[in-house]
Order: structure tokens, then sequence, then C-alpha cells
């Protein structure tokens, strides 16, 4: 069931991550609430979704009343899931996994603010990408092409629409 739900959350935020931003902050809080629910031993799958389910919408609802907060905490998640990822995809192992985390969360925060739209954008691809990716656990060096690829398409996609967005309202003033 997990699989499917991340399968839906990952190609969601692969296509539309930055026009659904509550969805993108949802999504990385259900991704840390079903990791922190599976560190606790003997949880049953349905009790770590229903943890990850909860987490995510405390977070959805964050990203709509408090959206600056919201922000800063969706670039810190989504830099450290994304730098963890591609650490164990490609098999380094030398640093821990709560260093790589952070690393990659403080580069997220500043992405978000300095860049909003285009990281949002960078950052929910490549999301979705990892999300995607995880469903259909590829350990193979294949599957950091495969990750590139798939967040390659999600930013040339929702890139697409951006542009296109702002080239509409552009025309209208």
């Amino acid at each position: 069931m997990t699989g499917l739900v991340s399968v839906l959350l990952g190609a969601a935020l692969l296509f539309a991550g930055r026009r659904l931003f509550w969805l993108f902050v949802g999504a990385l809080g259900f991704i840390v609430g079903i990791q922190l629910a599976g560190l606790i031993p003997q949880l049953s799958e349905t009790t770590i979704l229903v943890v990850g389910l909860v987490v995510g919408v405390v977070f959805s609802l964050l990203a709509v009343f408090l959206q600056k907060l919201a922000i800063g905490l969706a670039g810190f998640l989504a830099g450290g899931f994304i730098l963890t990822t591609l650490f164990a995809r490609l098999g380094v192992e030398s640093l821990s996994n709560w260093v790589v985390y952070i690393i990659g969360g403080l580069i997220g925060i500043v992405l978000v603010l300095l860049l909003f739209d285009w990281a949002l954008i960078i950052f929910s691809s490549m999301a979705g990408a990892a999300l995607l990716l995880q469903s259909f656990s590829t350990q193979t060096p294949a599957g950091v092409l495969i990750f590139f690829l798939l967040a390659l398409a999600g930013i040339i996609i929702q890139g697409g629409l951006l542009l296109r967005e702002r080239r509409k309202s552009k025309a209208i003033r």
C-alpha cells in the first residue's frame, strides 16, 4: 500500500509540485513521518502509513496557514531527503546520514529562499523522482540515471508551465 501511495505522490510532485505547494510540503511531511515511524520496532505497515499521513496533513496545514515557515521547512526537508537518497544510491556511506541530511537541508533552505519558484520546481521534481525510484527499489547505477531523467522531465514540464504563466500574465498587463 505504501508503494502505491509513494508512486502517486511521486508522480504528482514530479509534474505539479510547484502548483500544488501544499501537496509538496504535505508529501515531504508524509515521507518524514514514515521514515521516523519506521525507526520504531514492531510497528505494523498500517500504523507507519497512518503516522505518515497524520504528519503529512499537519505539514499541509502549515503550508496553507504559515507559508513562510513552511517554505523554509519544505526546503530543509526536500534538500535533506534528496541528498540522503542520492548518497544512498551512489553507495556513499562514509558520512553519518544525519550529517548528510542536515547539509542537504541547509542547502535546500538557501535555494528555496533565493529562487522560490525554480527551487520548488527543482525540489518537487527531484523529490518526486526519488519517491518513484524508491517505489521500484532500483539499487543499481542505472537507478541514478533514471532519477536524473525523471527529475529532468519534471523540471522541463513544470518550468514550461511557469514560463507560460509568466508570459500570459505579461500579456494581460
